[in-house]
Parts: structure tokens; C-alpha cells; sequence
């Protein structure tokens, strides 16, 4: 099922980001207009979203299909005047402070995005004619479950940080938008991705970047995890089946949605960085130490609804998509 109209304006948030960069080139390529907008915050190396913008500002550069707007979500004047002027037909809201541990130590960045900028995009969303909002939520949401698939029918009211605290409250306040303003909202439980170009904060790039450097890496819970490691394009053609096909009503008018994306396939996290040492050609130093505050011991995606509603069928097995990482790391870094 793919209904994507090349003649609707998206707006992107969080376009410099990893997902935000790979599903605003999609959409490009297909021919939609992306409006992207991103505060370019430092939480990572900067320099790395400004080549992801590079590389989008040169596929628009003959066909003026991307609009770069440099902003923040905790500031609704500047949102209101992007809704304003583009009128955007879809609206995709991956602008996050991201990280699981970081919450830990700066709750208050999770606050201002999560929170009163998701607040904002709902805002905007009621006050102008958008057909569908597709926003980011997280698998950090299941916290503890020891219940296995996590389905998005299961109980997730035990957070173990911050960040999933607000990514369930996104939930929440996307339905309550929903059943009051007739919105129409699919929120999407993104599992464990990775692949070219991903955050250096994530475990591929942040291994890559240790091991390169000769230092050695931290496995938490003495190695003893499991991890939906989910390839970036699985995870775009996902949310691009969706764009366009907004929620029925549920048995209380509200047009909203939530799916698991992931590989629906744990993986054991020693397993990855045998990958990562394969691919990159150097034997990891590991450091395994006790499981922190915050972290899971198993994430596992039940992603039926997924395929069910929208025929989403993940193709790339952990070993090709390690490869594909670790084949960009080396180029990237120069080695």
C-alpha cells in the first residue's frame, strides 16, 4: 500500500537529523517538496548535519524541492510562520532531544523539545489544514517489559528515563489532539536504527569511533543485551508507506494510530560488534560493566500492525547493513 502524492508540501522537522535527512531525500526523489526544519543543535558533531543538508540541497538544486529553515520547536512564533507560509499538507515531526542516558543528565532539554515542542507542532497542526501528522515516538517507551514482541497494545506506563517519560506523553497529547480538533496523527515506535550517516551517539558510530581511535568500548550489562537493529532504509520505506494514509476512527472518533518500526528480529549486541569488527577490520578493547540507569536489557519489535495496515516487510538482515555502515565509516574517516 503506498498512496504518496508528489503534489503535497511536507514539512520535515528534525530534516538535518539521521531519519529526517534519509526520508526528506525519499520524498524528493519521488517528487514531493520538503520544507525542513531543524535548530542544528550540538548534541552531536554539528559538521555532520550540515552535509546531510548538503546532500538534500543538491538533489533540490534544479528542482527547488527543499526549503531549509533554521528554528527550534520551543519557539511557536517562528513554527506558526513556517505553518503560515507553506501551508504544508503533511507534517513529519522528528525533531527530538534524543538520547536515553543524556535525559539522564539534562532533563531539561527534554522538557523544552519534547514537551512544549511537540505542544507546538499539535498547535500548529489544529490551526492549520493538515491532512496527516506523523510524528516520532520511541521502542525507550516499554521501559522494563519483559513481555516479548513488544506490542503496541502492551501496558507502557513504567518508564525507565525521561526521554521515554516524553515520548509516551507525545502519545498521549497526539490522541487528545486528535479526538478534540479532528486531527489525524500515526505516532511510530522507532527501534534501535542505524546504518550511513547515523548518530555518532548511537552504538554503531560511537563503537566505530572508539575502536578507530584505539580505546576501548563500553558493553553494558557485561554484553548480556539484545537489540532491534533496524537498517535505515527499512525504517524509511516504513515511514513512507504512511505519509499519506492517515488513521481510520477508533471507536471514539479519534483518527490516530501508533505501529512499532523495527526489524520485528533481536539481535544479541556481541553479535553487532563482531560485525562492526569485521567490517571495520580491528579487534574491539571491551570494557563490560554492570547495566546503567535508564538502559534495557532486551528491545523487540512486533511489527504485525505494520505489515498488516501497509504491507512493511524489513529486507536488511544485521550483517549487510553493518557492512553498508562500516563501508561509509571508512570513507568518511578517511581510512
Amino acid at each position: 500500500m503506498n498512496d504518496f502524492n508528489p503534489k503535497y508540501t511536507y514539512l520535515v522537522t528534525g530534516a538535518a537529523g539521521f531519519i529526517g535527512y534519509y526520508l526528506s531525500k525519499r520524498i524528493m526523489e519521488s517528487g514531493g517538496s520538503v520544507i525542513g526544519y531543524d535548530n542544528m543543535n550540538d548534541y552531536y558533531d554539528v559538521s555532520l548535519k550540515e552535509r546531510r543538508l548538503a546532500e538534500l540541497n543538491a538533489i533540490s538544486k534544479e528542482s527547488a524541492t527543499f526549503t531549509f529553515i533554521r528554528g527550534d520547536l520551543a519557539d511557536k512564533a517562528a513554527l506558526s510562520e513556517v505553518f503560515d507560509k507553506y501551508s504544508p499538507d503533511v507534517v513529519v515531526n522528528l525533531a527530538a532531544q534524543a538520547g536515553v542516558r543524556y535525559s539522564i543528565e539534562n532533563p531539561d532539554a527534554y522538557i523544552q523539545s519534547n514537551l512544549v515542542g511537540f505542544a507546538n507542532i499539535l498547535e500548529c497542526c489544529r490551526h492549520h489544514e493538515v491532512k496527516h501528522l506523523v510524528y516520532a515516538s520511541s521502542s525507550s517507551v516499554y521501559g522494563g517489559n519483559k513481555k516479548v514482541p513488544f506490542c503496541v497494545d502492551d501496558q507502557v506506563d513504567r518508564p525507565v528515563s525521561l526521554y521515554a517519560a516524553t515520548k509516551k506523553s507525545n502519545e498521549l497529547m497526539a490522541y487528545s489532539y486528535c479526538k478534540l480538533y479532528g486531527i489525524k496523527a500515526t505516532g511510530l515506535r522507532f527501534f534501535t536504527v542505524y546504518g550511513p550517516m547515523g548518530r555518532p551517539d548511537m552504538a554503531a558510530f560511537k563503537f566505530a569511533d572508539l575502536m578507530n581511535a584505539g580505546k576501548p568500548i563500553d558493553i553494558y550489562n557485561n554484553g548480556d543485551m539484545y537489540r532491534d537493529f533496524t537498517y535505515i532504509d527499512d525504517i524509511v520505506t516504513g515511514v513512507y508507506k504512511l505519509l499519506c494514509t492517515p488513521p481510520n476512527e477508533d471507536d471514539l472518533g479519534a483518527c490516530y494510530k501508533v505501529y512499532n518500526i523495527g526489524r520485528g528480529k533481536p539481535e544479541k549486541l556481541m553479535d553487532f560488534v563482531t560485525e562492526l569488527e569485521n567490517g571495520l577490520g580491528i579487534k574491539a578493547d571491551k570494557n563490560l560493566m554492570p547495566m546503567q540507569p535508564g538502559d534495557v536489557y532486551q528491545t523487540y519489535a512486533d511489527v504485525s500492525e505494520l505489515k498488516k495496515d501497509f504491507d512493511y516487510s524489513p529486507s536488511t538482515d544485521m550483517k549487510d547493513g553493518v557492512k553498508k555502515f562500516t563501508e561509509w565509516y571508512r570513507e568518511y574517516r578517511g581510512l
